[in-house]
C-alpha cells in the first residue's frame, strides 16, 4: 500500500511531538522562590591561596601592565603556588587561620543578631581627606 504509514511511523511520530515547559507542571502553590541574600552577612574568609592572590596580583601588575588577562595571572599565581615550598606558603597560611577566627567570631555574631556592631556605617569623608 503506498502512502500508508506503517506501526513503526506511527510511534516516531509520537516520539517527536514536543510539549510546552509550562503544560507539564502547574506552579506549586505558596512557592515564591529564592530568598534574596542577606547584605549584611559576613562574607567567607579567603584560604591561604587567595590571600597568596592578592599578593602575587599586586606583583604580577608592576610586573606586567600591558596584561589584563584575568587567566594569565590565575596561571601565574597557580604556578607559583605549586612551585612554593611548605616553608614558604606558612605566612598565608598563618594570616588565612587568623581571618578563619575572625570570620568565625563575626558568623557567631551574626547569628546571634548582632549584626549593627559588625558593619558600621562608613564615613565618606575619610575616604576623600586620604587622597
Amino acid at each position: 500500500m503506498k502512502g500508508a504509514k506503517s506501526k513503526g511511523a506511527v510511534k516516531a511520530d509520537t516520539k517527536l511531538a514536543v510539549k510546552s515547559k509550562g503544560a507539564e507542571k502547574p506552579a506549586a502553590k505558596g512557592k515564591k522562590g529564592k530568598a534574596g541574600k542577606d547584605p549584611n552577612k559576613p562574607k567567607r574568609a579567603p584560604s591561604a591561596f587567595f590571600v597568596f592572590m592578592g599578593e602575587f596580583r599586586e606583583e604580577f601588575k608592576q610586573k606586567n601592565p600591558k596584561n589584563k588577562s584575568v587567566a594569565a595571572v590565575g596561571k601565574a599565581a597557580g604556578e607559583r603556588w605549586k612551585s612554593l615550598s611548605e616553608s614558604e606558603k606558612a605566612p598565608y597560611v598563618a594570616k588565612a587561620n587568623k581571618l578563619k577566627g575572625e570570620y568565625n567570631k563575626a558568623i557567631a555574631a551574626y547569628n546571634k543578631g548582632e549584626v549593627a556592631m559588625l558593619n558600621p556605617p562608613c564615613d565618606l569623608t575619610l575616604l576623600f581627606l586620604s587622597d
